[in-house]
């Protein structure tokens, strides 16, 4: 999980090459720029602005036409898999730095919703990665219909990155039980560590639906003769969580995958015999 931005950046600087460093910075100042401009010195998206010609000079029919142009901050956005893919990774819990960097800058550019989810539609799967972690991180934030919209559509991959990028702090802010639950069954599913779910221990804690779904999906894998994930059980133990005071809920301790025997109470010690009368 991604650190608070002050932190992502100062740790990604100090991992890239002087020159790299230098474009970071170039980045982040021009998509700041970008986002503060004012609609009135800003031409509608995809068009440049021309120069007017003088007035009564005829122009050719052609100069009309608009010329599309991707914004700077996009420019950087998709350069940064190239300029920071090398860079040094001080310790394995270090955030990529091509993550980091687009994290970055999504966050200075502020792009609006339609600007985000096309960037997301369009862009390469390390992209997409990157428009998911940054989603708890854009102020203004996304609508959060067309936010959620993004991490569903990440759910339904088979990509590993992309669905611990999903299940990040906005998945656990913001999706649906429902979803939420399947999340964790699809990162069962397809190898994803639960370490990589935000929020985890809190919305796992006492619920049951969650813990029924676990043990099916433990049946079925056991039925089937294949191993279970280690990390099923500690989502079980923490889906059976009990409050203080709550009764009905199912016990700490994990169901057998089958039941146990009926249990045989020990034979009755055999009567001694009775003393026989004296004559």
């Amino acid at each position: 999980m991604l650190t608070p931005l002050a932190s992502l950046r100062t740790g990604l600087e100090l991992r890239l090459a002087a020159e790299a460093r230098d474009w970071l910075h170039r980045a982040l100042a021009e998509a700041a720029d970008d986002r503060h401009r004012t609609d009135a010195d800003t031409p509608p998206a995809g068009v440049r602005r021309t120069a007017s010609p003088p007035s009564g000079t005829r122009t050719p029919a052609t100069r009309t036409h608009s010329v599309p142009r991707l914004p700077r901050w996009e420019l950087h956005f998709a350069r940064a898999g190239r300029i920071c893919r090398g860079a040094a990774a001080d310790s394995t819990d270090a955030p990529d730095p091509v993550d980091a960097a687009r994290v970055l800058i999504l966050h200075a550019a502020a792009p609006g919703t339609r600007e985000l989810t096309r960037l997301y539609r369009h862009g390469t799967g390390d992209e997409r990665r990157a428009v998911l972690l940054a989603l708890p991180q854009l102020d203004p934030p996304p609508e959060p219909a067309a936010a959620l919209e993004l991490v569903e559509d990440a759910l339904r991959t088979n990509d590993t990155r992309l669905i611990a990028a999903a299940l990040g702090p906005y998945a656990a802010a913001h999706l649906d039980a429902h979803q939420w639950r399947h999340g964790v069954l699809k990162c069962l599913f397809t190898g994803v560590p639960l370490a990589a779910l935000a929020g985890l221990a809190h919305r796992a804690s006492g619920d049951e639906e969650l813990a029924r779904m676990l043990e099916d999906y433990a049946h079925e894998r056991t039925a089937a003769g294949r191993s279970v994930p280690e990390d099923l059980d500690r989502a079980l133990r923490l889906a059976r969580l009990t409050a203080p005071g709550e009764t009905g809920k199912s016990s700490h301790s994990p169901r057998p995958p089958h039941p146990p025997p009926p249990s045989r109470s020990a034979p009755a010690p055999p009567t001694p015999p009775r003393p026989s009368p004296e004559p």
